[in-house]
């Protein structure tokens, strides 16, 4: 069965990098964990790590992650990282301390259900800087704030923003100095001290090394460069961090010489994606045993370079492993494992997929 390996000792020594890192420069943040799709054996081991005592809370981008870390530890702060839906407005009170907000229908459901619960619920307001995902429209900013301060069980505990997720646009200390300029606007406005800027996500990071963050931005949302290693900025590894905590092995189902190209009349009824324009005629082929269901193999790195991607269906995958016209041999056979560096995406896919084994070291 195909395998993902995940390395703890490594994830952890990201988590304690990256709070030194931030504490030297006034930042919190909140460690994000939706790529382990709510693993109790992998949070387990983080949950009640020391380290995680100098996180300011914990993230999910769904409820059932945060029903399961308070299930561990329900101590820990967590965070619901998405305007949520009004019909689980219940569970996000319920599980979740704070949750970040666009909405003024879900902001004043949630401020019933914390009234029914007996609870204060903590919100950041998102604000629209141009990525065209969450946010309330500026021009809207302090009609919006002027309403939620003064719901009775709605705490306001900051301003945030989203940038990089869905157009990819770059977080700058211009835009990021927007945000930070209607923190103030709101202050002053309202009389009031909003404790956290949320500055974005692990794409920030980068401007906090090079000193290019306005310096009140105080808190950020980090997944992918706590356990990839790697800021999506420009997709490189981040300082010191290890970019080596996943990998992804495959066994060898079959393994035979074949043509590189189809014999037949091709139609539509394919479910599959393939490359076509090969070098050589014929090439050894090995189908390893994952697919579509499991993983976009877009998003694995072959650990080996002679491997190339041939094509793949909903639970097969064929790599080509070349020619080799010398001997007519090659390393791999049936019941080889062939290695794979995956992407944030594939490891995000690979945790969620039932038919994955997860090795946690």
């Amino acid at each position: 069965m195909a395998e993902l390996l995940i390395k703890t000792d490594k994830l952890i020594g990201n988590i304690s990098k990256i709070n030194n890192f931030l504490e030297k420069h006034n930042v919190h943040w909140s460690l994000i964990v939706k790529v382990l799709s709510g693993n109790k054996e992998l949070l387990r081991k983080i949950l009640f790590h020391p380290e995680i005592k100098r996180i300011h809370s914990i993230g999910d981008s769904r409820i059932s992650g945060l029903k399961t870390i308070k299930s561990i530890n329900p101590n820990i702060p967590t965070i619901y990282i998405k305007p949520p839906p009004i019909d689980t407005i219940k569970s996000v009170v319920k599980y979740a301390d704070i949750s970040l907000n666009t909405s003024l229908t879900t902001i004043r459901a949630l401020n019933e259900e914390a009234k029914k619960q007996g609870k204060k619920h903590r919100i950041i307001v998102m604000i629209e800087l141009g990525e065209l995902r969450e946010g309330v429209i500026r021009e809207n900013i302090i009609n919006f704030y002027q309403e939620v301060l003064n719901l009775e069980n709605i705490v306001v505990e900051g301003i945030g923003a989203n940038l990089g997720c869905m157009y990819g646009i770059r977080p700058t200390y211009d835009k990021l100095l927007q945000l930070s300029i209607f923190k103030q606007i709101i202050d002053t406005k309202f009389n009031i001290n909003l404790p956290l800027i949320s500055g974005g996500s692990s794409i920030t990071l980068p401007l906090v090394s090079n000193r290019e963050m306005p310096k009140n931005i105080n808190h950020l949302r980090i997944g992918e460069a706590a356990f990839l290693g790697t800021s999506p900025l420009h997709g490189k590894k981040f300082r010191d961090l290890s970019t080596d905590i996943f990998e992804f092995s495959s066994n060898i189902i079959e393994l035979q010489m074949k043509p590189t190209s189809p014999d037949g009349m091709l139609t539509d009824g394919n479910i599959g994606h393939t490359v076509d324009d090969w070098e050589y005629d014929k090439s050894y082929r090995a189908i390893l045993d994952f697919g579509i269901l499991d993983v976009d193999a877009n998003e694995l790195k072959p650990k080996d370079k002679n491997v190339r991607f041939a094509g793949t269906t909903s639970d097969m995958t064929v790599y080509d492993l070349g020619p080799n016209p010398k001997t007519g041999k090659i390393k791999y056979k049936v019941g080889s494992k062939i290695c794979f560096t995956p992407s944030y995406m594939a490891v995000a896919r690979l945790m969620n997929s039932k038919f994955i084994d997860k090795k946690i070291v």
